[in-house]
């Protein structure tokens, strides 16, 4: 059994995988985060099939699709349902930022991690500053919405108790 080794620049290192020999675009992963990010999608592309976040991504977004649907049968008064949409929403919000990361790191230094068993390099243009744009819009659009949804139910509760109490 052979060992690998990678190089860095303090030297070589055994790995415990063989580096993958593919390019790996920095807009395609910002873009894949941006559109397919709830679902690690981003992640699969960069790290394989095998990355656990990718995986907690999946997850999390499959219990934040039941937590919502408990949420709208119950008119936001399940506690379950809270619980259930907060993995949802933090893998719908990571995945946002993850674009954003991706998306404004810059190409040399993208190239040093991602890419430096290729000899191609990075040459991201605009796209990916539209990418980021947008992900910065979208992902702040809905932790504003999830934050007024969240704060709304809290105190039209305490209104309700607080009738209850006076009566």
């Amino acid at each position: 059994m052979t060992s690998t080794t990678v190089t860095t620049p303090s030297g070589s290192k055994p790995a415990g995988k063989p580096a993958p020999s593919y390019f790996r675009s920095k807009t395609l992963t910002a873009a894949l985060a941006f559109l397919f990010g709830s679902i690690g999608l981003h992640r699969f592309y960069l790290y394989g099939m095998r990355d656990k976040w990718g995986w907690a991504h999946i997850a999390g977004i499959m219990l934040g699709a039941v937590g919502y649907l408990l949420l709208a049968a119950t008119e936001r008064t399940s506690v379950l349902g809270w619980v259930m949409a907060f993995p949802g929403a933090v893998s719908l919000l990571a995945a946002f930022l993850s674009a954003i990361v991706y998306g404004l790191r810059p190409d040399a230094k993208w190239d040093a991690q991602f890419n430096a068993h290729t000899n191609r390099k990075s040459d991201s243009g605009w796209t990916v500053i539209f990418v980021v744009i947008f992900s910065l819009l979208f992902g702040a659009f809905l932790l504003m919405t999830g934050l007024a949804l969240t704060f709304q139910t809290y105190f039209e509760s305490q209104v309700e108790a607080a009738k209850t109490l006076s009566q």
